[in-house]
């Protein structure tokens, strides 16, 4: 009998998560193929409201689904209180994340591709260390519920990373990059490119006497202000009060250049797919507005708790219940050329990545991070790398008076689209 057909009979409500990925992988280290692997990961996901409270339980045994059912039914037994109920079938925007070109990538294929990329880098550092990693997968997933919804998407997830180390005397400088995408994209090159454009300027060290000046947080480098943003206007977080931004819907709490969205209908994008993972159709939230919080992410729990609608954000794995997260994050570019932002800049300095981000305290929107990678300029030039320096803010502080913001712009890590972002005056640190 269909597990979803048998819980039915045994709780009010049930909903069934089924999810399969076939990964495969091909490993670089120090300039030399690694290793190559393929890997399937396929299991089912069940979720139950029996008398009135919530239970879970998953498994990749197609074969004990009768023992995944009561494993289901007793956790409800001992779970949370079940605020909320499945939804039923709705009409979703149709989103493209499946490309069968990417689906079929063979192993030689991504091999190559990994050669591409030492050939970009090698002739112009001999002495750099790669590591790259290129993972193609196929991920398929379905959702059924006791209302009758019953969706499945399909999606060809192809995730290329680069990471750059070199080391000379005391200098050690580490860079990195990533294209991800699940629609294949011709010049599937360009971020490494960009990236040894990158190194091209950091092979210049110059230096700077730290002290209040102008930063820059080119697109890498906005994850700072980013994460505690993003962790902000989670609803989770907004339910258990620990949001700095929780209770001020409609009030302007940022610079007016500052609009944020998050889109989970834009095609090509890891984060992107017609449904959430509850079945809820994906959308456009508009987060932030000119400065003003328009709205916070919810999935269903989180939704009925704080008495509001689900916003589309579930984000699950196998073995993991639904969560509000974020889809794909968007920055709106500003109306600033980025190169009349640099030549207004005297002196200052040009964030492309921080160490540690993430650690500490970082939901009250606090950072307090080196700098892995930054470039002094020095009357509207960019004049080389700088090193031994870090930065400490605010960014609740820092993006209520922001200088200005790039009318260009780039995914960062896959599901962050940001432009530059100009802050007048910060303090940054040196070693010495």
């Amino acid at each position: 009998m269909d597990i979803l057909t048998q819980l039915k009979k045994q709780a009010e409500q049930v909903e069934i998560f089924a999810l399969q990925n076939e990964k495969t992988t091909v490993e670089y280290e120090a300039n030399q193929l690694k290793n190559c692997t393929v890997a399937e990961t396929k299991g089912t996901a069940v979720r139950v409201i029996r008398k009135g409270q919530l239970g879970f339980a998953a498994s990749t045994d197609d074969t004990a689904m009768e023992k995944l059912a009561a494993n289901a039914l007793e956790s409800a037994t001992y779970g949370d209180k079940a605020l909320f109920s499945f939804p039923e079938s709705q009409p979703a925007p149709i989103v493209h994340t499946f490309d069968r070109s990417i689906a079929e990538l063979p192993i030689a294929r991504l091999v190559e591709m990994g050669q591409e990329m030492l050939d970009l880098v090698l002739p112009v550092e001999p002495n750099a260390r790669c590591n790259i990693s290129l993972e193609r997968s196929l991920v398929s997933a379905s959702i059924r519920n006791q209302k009758g919804l019953d969706v499945s998407f399909k999606t060809s997830p192809l995730s290329l990373g680069l990471e750059i180390d070199r080391i000379e005397g005391d200098d050690m400088l580490i860079m990195y990059d990533q294209l991800g995408t699940t629609v294949w994209e011709g010049d599937y090159l360009a971020f490494a490119r960009r990236l040894v454009e990158k190194l091209k300027k950091a092979l210049i060290l110059t230096s700077i006497k730290p002290g209040r000046m102008p930063v820059l947080f080119a697109p890498a480098g906005t994850l700072a202000l980013v994460l505690p943003l993003s962790q902000g206007i989670n609803g989770k977080q907004v339910f258990k009060g620990t949001s700095p931004m929780a209770g001020k819907i409609g009030e302007k709490l940022f610079d007016e250049k500052i609009t944020i969205l998050d889109d989970g209908t834009i095609d090509g994008k890891f984060s992107s797919a017609s449904y959430d993972d509850e079945g809820v159709p994906h959308r456009c939230n508009t987060l932030i507005e000119k400065g003003v919080l328009k709205s916070f992410i919810y999935d269903l729990k989180t939704a009925a708790q704080s008495g509001v609608a689900s916003t589309g954000n579930a984000s699950r794995g196998l073995f993991n219940p639904p969560e509000p997260s974020g889809t794909n994050l968007v920055i709106q570019p500003g109306q600033t050329p980025l190169k009349d932002i640099l030549a207004g800049m005297h002196e200052g300095i040009i964030v492309e990545n921080l160490l540690g981000i993430g650690q500490g305290n970082t939901i009250s929107g606090a950072f307090s991070n080196p700098l892995a990678l930054a470039f002094k300029v020095e009357k509207g030039e960019i004049v080389g790398r700088v090193k031994d320096l870090s930065i400490a803010g605010n960014i609740y502080n820092l993006l209520k008076d922001v200088a200005a913001v790039s009318q260009e712009a780039e995914w960062v890590y896959n599901a962050i689209y940001t432009p530059y972002i100009l802050i007048s005056e910060m303090n940054v640190a040196g070693k010495n």
